[in-house]
């Protein structure tokens, strides 16, 4: 059950103006702000004309492709939640808060930096009808003013390198209660490919993102707040489904095989992993 000190803290989230809240961002946490919320107006989307979407957006073909982690990721979410107290961190249009509330979890909390991500969420989750235990709410996740130790499960989703680390991770511990666990979904950033592409397309990300693209350095950075498990490794030959889709399966076959050598799994897309707070004595 959530307590009443992070119900209310929810609330006074909720009330706060955009013009309040926005005055303590510092200048780069402002712009991940602008850029999310132009990469999140539905009804901008609608009216880009075909090159200015490619420019921005070309990356998202990639993504029909990655079917093997979002049926891991899914698959956790629904074995993780169910009476728990769940936060969506850093949660976009909140589409994993959601699978959090249907897999029965007692709240779902997402919040953003992007006040549009927030207003998309709140209105998909009314749509799938799980509003009734969801809170969406615009915050900085490197300070989230939750309480410390309100929180069970964690869901991270590709938004990691969007932070500094020093302060996000310290602030995951502080907010996860103990015994608690997160699951974080990232690029990875050995692939050579990748990184050029990242490079050819600076309109895709902000320059904090692409320069903060995770490392198993940052893992052992992790592991001085949490224990880390379950490192798994997503997607390689796979992304060639871009291009010849009838063979995608073919292809994640192959990937589930040479993604668990050494060498080569680190040249992966993605890869997952779980942080877990350890037990207070």
């Amino acid at each position: 059950m959530a307590s009443q000190l992070l119900i209310e803290r929810l609330e006074l989230l909720k009330e706060k103006s955009n013009q309040q809240w926005l005055t303590d961002l510092e200048p780069r946490k402002l712009k991940e702000l602008e850029f999310h919320n132009l990469h999140r107006d539905q009804d901008t989307l609608i009216d880009l004309p075909q090159d200015t979407y490619e420019k921005l957006y070309g990356n998202k073909r990639f993504y029909g492709t990655v079917e093997l982690s979002s049926k891991y990721v899914q698959n956790w979410i629904k074995s993780n939640s169910p009476n728990r107290i769940v936060l969506d961190y850093a949660c976009g249009n909140g589409g994993n808060a959601i699978a959090a509330a249907r897999a029965g979890a007692d709240l779902v909390i997402g919040i953003d930096i992007s006040d549009i991500s927030i207003q998309n969420a709140r209105v998909f989750s009314e749509q799938q009808g799980t509003s009734q235990n969801t809170f969406f709410v615009q915050a900085d996740c490197e300070n989230t003013e939750l309480p410390d130790k309100s929180i069970d499960v964690i869901i991270c989703s590709g938004m990691l390198h969007h932070l500094d680390l020093s302060y996000a991770l310290f602030e995951l511990r502080r907010i996860l209660k103990p015994g608690g666990v997160v699951l974080a979904v990232e690029a990875l950033d050995y692939n050579p490919l990748i990184k050029l592409y990242r490079n050819r397309t600076p309109a895709m990300r902000t320059e904090w993102e692409k320069s903060h693209i995770l490392s198993y350095k940052d893992l052992a950075f992790a592991s001085r707040f949490f224990e880390i498990k379950n490192i798994k490794h997503w997607h390689l030959l796979s992304i060639a489904g871009v291009w010849v889709p009838h063979i995608l399966t073919l292809l994640n076959a192959v990937d589930k095989i040479i993604l668990n050598i050494p060498f080569i799994k680190m040249w992966s897309w993605m890869f997952t992993f779980e942080m877990h707070k350890r037990q207070e004595i």
